[in-house]
C-alpha cells in the first residue's frame, strides 16, 4: 500500500444507526475492498440528531454543536479504520464524507434543499486526509432532487452488457436503481425502508431495530391500516423523486393509528407490509422486463421483511430478491463504498450524479474538497 490510491468512504444514513467506514482501491475498471469499520453512534448525539430532524425544530446553537460532534465521530471512525489496516493518512487520497442528513426538501414550489452535517474541517484535520464532502448541493442548485446518488456508483459497478438489473437498496429509506444493457439508468426513492419499523420498534420496545422481523412476525398485519398507509401523496409521484424523515417519521404515523384499535406488534407487521408494498410498487412500475433483482442495506439480514417482499415479488410476475455479494459488493458495504467512489469523482473532475435519476438540468461534478 505504497501508492495514495485508497479512498475512504463514510456514510451514516436516515436509520442513525452507526457510521460506516469502508476503505477501497480502484483499479482498471474494478473496485477493491480493502477493509472496513462499523462505528457506533451515542445515544446523546442520536438524540440530538433526530431532534433536528423532526420538522418545526430549528436551533442554530444545537445545529452547530452537532455538525461539531458528528464530524468528530467520522475522525474517529476513519482513524480507527486506518489504524486497523495499518493505512497512514499519505495513502489516503480523500475521505467521501456523506455526513448525516437533518433535512431534505425536494424541489417544488421553491428551490429544494438538503442538508447533511459532520463539519468535513474537522475531519481533514484530525484524520490528515483531504475530504470530499456536500455532496448532494450541487446537483439541487441544477434543479435535481440531490438523491438518490448512489445509482451511479451502481451503474459503474453493477451493469450488465445482457441483463436489465434493478438494485435495492434498503436503508432508512428505500431506493431502486433500473440498469439497462444499453447504458441507460433510472432510479429512485420508492418510500420507507427501516425507519418507520426501527422508530415504532423503540419507541414501544426500547429496541433500536425488529431483529430478523421477529417481533413483526408475532403479530397479525391490518389490511385496513396498509391500505390508509398506501395513501400517501409522496406514493403517487412520478420519478425524479425523493424523501426522508420529513414525510415519513413517527409523528405522522401515530396519527395513521389513531383510528386502528391494533397492538403494538400488530402495527409492527402491518409497518414491515408497508415498506414491502411501496418497495414492490415502485418496481412494478418499471416498464422493462427485469432479469434481476439485488438488495443491499440493513434492510436485508430483516428476514421478515425479504421474505414478505419475494412474495409481493412473485405475484407481479417479478424476480426474487437475490444480494449484491453475487455481482461482487457487499450489501452491508455498498453506500460508504459509493460515497469512496464518489470522492473519487470529485478529486479527478467527474461528473458524479445521473440527470436521469435526480432530474438535474445537467450532469455535474459533485462535492467540496477540504484539505487539511
Amino acid at each position: 500500500m505504497t501508492a495514495p490510491d485508497i479512498y475512504i468512504g463514510l456514510m451514516s444514513g436516515t436509520s442513525i444507526d452507526s457510521v460506516d467506514a469502508a476503505a477501497v482501491s480502484f483499479g482498471q475498471d474494478n473496485l477493491r475492498l480493502l477493509g472496513t469499520h462499523n462505528h457506533d453512534i451515542p445515544a446523546t448525539l442520536k438524540k440530538a440528531i433526530l431532534g433536528l430532524s423532526e420538522p418545526g425544530i430549528d436551533d442554530v446553537l444545537l445545529y452547530s454543536q452537532t455538525d461539531n460532534e458528528i464530524g468528530e465521530l467520522f475522525a474517529q471512525a476513519t482513524l480507527a479504520l486506518m489504524s486497523k489496516l495499518n493505512i497512514t493518512a499519505s495513502q489516503v487520497k480523500a475521505i467521501g464524507s456523506h455526513g448525516q442528513t437533518v433535512r431534505h426538501q425536494p424541489p417544488g414550489i421553491k428551490n429544494g434543499f438538503s442538508q447533511q452535517i459532520g463539519n468535513p474541517n474537522l475531519i481533514a484535520a484530525q484524520t490528515g486526509c483531504s475530504v470530499v464532502a456536500d455532496f448532494r448541493r450541487a446537483d439541487m442548485a441544477l434543479g435535481g432532487q440531490g438523491a438518490p446518488l448512489v445509482p451511479a456508483f451502481h451503474k459503474s459497478l453493477f451493469s450488465h452488457s445482457e441483463q436489465v438489473r434493478i438494485i435495492l437498496n434498503i436503508g432508512g429509506i428505500s431506493n431502486i436503481t433500473i440498469l439497462y444493457p444499453d447504458g441507460k439508468c433510472q432510479g429512485f426513492d420508492t418510500g420507507p425502508g427501516n425507519m418507520l419499523l426501527d422508530g415504532w420498534c423503540s419507541k414501544n420496545r426500547g429496541e433500536p431495530y425488529d431483529n430478523g422481523g421477529e417481533w413483526a412476525s408475532s403479530g397479525t398485519p391490518s389490511i385496513p391500516l396498509l391500505n390508509q398507509l398506501m395513501q400517501h401523496r409522496f406514493l403517487d409521484l412520478t420519478p425524479p423523486k425523493s424523501t426522508g424523515r420529513e414525510d415519513f417519521n413517527l409523528a405522522w404515523l401515530e396519527k395513521q393509528v389513531r383510528s386502528y384499535p391494533l397492538s403494538p406488534e400488530d402495527i409492527q407487521s402491518t409497518l414491515t407490509l408497508f415498506t414491502v408494498e411501496t418497495i414492490a410498487q415502485g418496481m412494478a412500475s418499471i416498464s422493462a422486463p427485469i432479469d434481476g433483482i439485488f438488495a443491499c442495506g440493513g434492510g436485508v439480514h430483516n428476514a421478515k421483511l425479504i421474505s414478505e417482499l419475494n412474495l409481493s415479488l412473485s405475484t407481479r410476475n417479478l424476480p426474487e430478491i437475490n444480494l449484491t455479494s453475487e455481482i461482487g459488493l457487499d450489501p452491508d458495504w455498498v453506500e460508504a463504498c459509493a460515497f469512496a467512489w464518489l470522492a473519487k469523482q470529485r478529486v479527478e473532475k467527474k461528473v458524479g450524479n445521473l440527470p436521469s435519476v435526480t432530474g438535474a438540468s445537467k450532469a455535474v461534478v459533485l462535492g467540496g474538497l477540504y484539505l487539511p
